[in-house]
């Protein structure tokens, strides 16, 4: 099993483990654990979302869209057959047998079908741009992917601020209770704190929530059932990236997977509009046939007549039909244009609106690191005055309310620099399995899609059709149960272990015979 089938190995370990546990003890957990990083959600992601096998069907659909075109072109044989029974008087008077049977066989081949030729462009481009939607999916997923794993991150830093803020006010609370016992402070004072405690501690049963709803998210989007809960160590940071807007913007002009999907649908544009033009030109067929003829089925006295030789048809005067049919389709060609055109400004704009939310987060970065270590300074010196009797219990109660408000934007502002990060990754199209521009080159060449996509890949296992997709599937869960009955007689053999360690008279279960029942 390689590398790209994280998911089947985790799912397998959880299997394995669930075995186990109730062979010892009876019983199995109800949710399962999964420690996750960015690599595997993304991983993950790539191989078990629905969208993605959407996108597959697509291009498998494409591809017999292109081999039902090139078959127009090959040769067909077809066999008609006839049975009649004539009747009458001229028949009875003669004393003849009504019956008639005959057998017609025609083998046909086109020579030449400017029509067809332009369909089978129109399929080859179709299926080029389908490979193209399919990477630009692709990409969308691991963005959604990083996207909900940076949120399970942010969710989990608000969690600790939030906390960090019912805990210091209810330091102050205390504080405010312990002075209001020896009558240094008002009711009131108490009491506004009390409220400030309450709203901290709703804030964060809040974020808590918001945490749980993100980890579901991700774990719909990865595959996993929704109520896995998912072991996540690493932290929000800060990098730096050093591309200008400029090299972002010229990268993705290149390698953007949508804009190269939609110059191919101009060349499909321009292939339908030969398709049109081919309404001027004749069809060429060759064809061949064999007639046989008799009133006995299975008599040998018939009679045989064959035929072979080549015709042609030129539709002459159509009443304007194929005029019309050129200029819709000259139209949608103009239109294909223009998308192209309005397709490579998005482009840019994509880059722009990134980079810059990329600069801005970074600024932030900055600007609410400070604003925290003054805030952290801030609160301290109100809790020093109130407790010295110079100071107000508002002055304590909103020096922590901007203290979390700082922590919150320091948090706010990683969060949106990494998902800025990966937005403009998205954006410039940086790839995920295939090489916009060799496989572009490669087509452009001559090769056809599964060439240009062996040209381009970027993995060995990189999955482009629905078929390849479901062969894999199949050894995997063939993999799997093997794995899992193995886990099974392993679990059984531990379960006889423990029956014995029970019960000292039965017969006894060496370390030596555990290990081989575990191996066979």
């Amino acid at each position: 099993m390689n590398k790209k089938n994280r998911f089947y190995k985790k799912l397998t370990a959880l299997i394995a483990t669930g075995l186990l546990t109730a062979a010892v003890s009876g019983t199995a957990l109800a949710a399962d654990t999964v420690q996750l990083d960015l690599h595997d959600s993304v991983q993950m992601a790539l191989e078990n979302n629905r969208t993605i096998r959407q996108a597959l069907t697509d291009v498998d659909t494409a591809k017999w869209t292109l081999s039902k075109a090139r078959r127009t072109m090959g040769p067909t044989f077809s066999w008609n057959t006839t049975a009649y029974r004539i009747g009458g008087d001229t028949y009875e008077k003669q004393m003849i047998d009504g019956g008639q049977f005959g057998n017609n066989l025609q083998l046909g081949m086109p020579l030449y079908n400017g029509s067809v030729k332009g369909q089978i462009k129109q399929a080859r481009y179709g299926l080029n741009a389908q490979d193209l939607a399919l990477e630009e999916t692709k990409q969308a997923i691991r963005l959604q992917a990083t996207s909900d794993y940076y949120n399970i991150l942010q969710c989990r830093n608000l969690i600790d601020v939030d906390q960090e803020s019912v805990n210091t006010l209810q330091e102050h609370l205390d504080n405010v209770n312990a002075q209001y016992r020896v009558g240094t402070v008002a009711k009131s004072d108490v009491l506004a704190s009390q409220v400030q405690l309450a709203n901290a501690q709703q804030a964060l049963v809040t974020a808590q929530n918001n945490y749980d709803i993100a980890v579901s998210t991700l774990n719909n989007v990865i595959g996993l059932p929704t109520d896995t809960v998912l072991d996540i160590r690493d932290q929000l940071k800060y990098t730096k990236y050093d591309l200008t807007q400029d090299d972002c913007t010229n990268y993705a002009l290149d390698n953007r997977a949508d804009g190269a999907a939609a110059r191919y649908a101009v060349k499909m544009a321009e292939a339908a509009v030969e398709t049109a033009k081919a309404g001027y030109q004749p069809t060429v067929n060759a064809v061949a046939t064999k007639a046989i003829a008799g009133d006995k089925e299975f008599n040998k006295d018939h009679t045989e007549t064959w035929t072979a030789g080549v015709n042609a048809s030129w539709n002459v005067f159509d009443n304007g039909l194929t005029q019309a049919s050129i200029k819709s389709a000259n139209m949608a060609l103009a239109k294909a244009q223009e998308e192209a055109a309005q397709t490579d400004d998005q482009i840019r704009l994509d880059v722009r609106t990134a980079y810059l939310g990329l600069q801005a987060a970074e600024k932030n970065i900055q600007t609410t690191s400070v604003a925290v270590t003054r805030a952290e300074e801030d609160y301290k010196i109100a809790q020093v005055r109130y407790s010295a009797g110079v100071g107000t219990n508002l002055d304590v109660m909103d020096a922590n309310e901007k203290l979390t408000t700082a922590r919150t934007n320091y948090y706010t502002a990683l969060y949106n620099y990494n998902t800025s990060k990966a937005s403009l990754d998205k954006a410039m199209g940086i790839p995920v399995d295939l090489d916009v521009v060799k496989y572009t080159e490669a087509e452009q060449a001559g090769a056809t899609a599964p060439k240009a996509r062996e040209a381009a890949k970027l993995k060995d296992d990189a999955v482009f059709e629905m078929e390849q997709l479901q062969k894999l599937e199949q050894a995997n869960a063939a993999a799997e149960a093997a794995t899992v009955q193995d886990t099974d007689q392993a679990a059984q053999t531990v379960q006889k272990s423990a029956d014995a360690a029970e019960n000292p008279s039965a017969a006894t279960v060496t370390s030596e015979a555990v290990a081989s029942d575990m191996a066979n």
